[in-house]
């Protein structure tokens, strides 16, 4: 799976820099998935609906169909979700995933002066570039934020380096 953490702190603009990803990718043709990863623990479906009782009674896992969506709930058991989630991104050229900052993996921070808060890239070696349209005084790579055609040559280029292509 071709992975790339978007991570930073809260409010720096995450979602709306995947959401334009996204965008940006399905223009080019391609294919791109994506994960948001939550370290909360808040319950996904509906308690008392019908599916939120077949995961209740133990269906493992349990899914939903409607008319234009499929939701499939797996509890948390330890093991790689990646690996246990591959399966179901193998035809994606590119998979985004929203924060998760503690996961292996290839991790861009988007970064925000307005908030005041500090860019992780200067605390942590494990991410490859900074996002911004500011100045972080950091080590890495700092990709403007307003050039979103950019961002994504960029984000493709280190989400595909030495992998074989799909």
């Amino acid at each position: 799976m071709n992975r790339i953490h978007i991570v930073g702190r809260k409010n720096h603009g995450k979602t709306t820099l995947v959401v334009e990803l996204v965008r940006e990718f399905c223009r080019r043709g391609v294919r791109v998935g994506t994960i948001k990863h939550s370290r909360h623990i808040h319950e996904l479906d509906t308690p008392g609906k019908d599916s939120h009782r077949h995961r209740a009674a133990g269906g493992q896992p349990a899914a939903v169909f409607t008319g234009d969506s499929v939701g499939i709930f797996l509890t948390r058991d330890g093991r790689d979700e990646y690996e246990r989630l591959e399966p179901l991104y193998a035809d994606c050229q590119i998979v985004l995933v929203e924060g998760d900052i503690q996961a292996a993996g290839v991790k861009v921070e988007v970064w925000r002066a307005e908030k005041s808060s500090a860019c992780l890239a200067a605390e942590r070696a494990d991410i490859a570039a900074v996002v911004s349209d500011d100045r972080p005084d950091v080590v890495v790579p700092v990709w403007l934020r307003s050039d979103v055609a950019r961002l994504a040559d960029r984000i493709w280029d280190l989400a595909t380096a030495n992998r074989p292509p799909v």
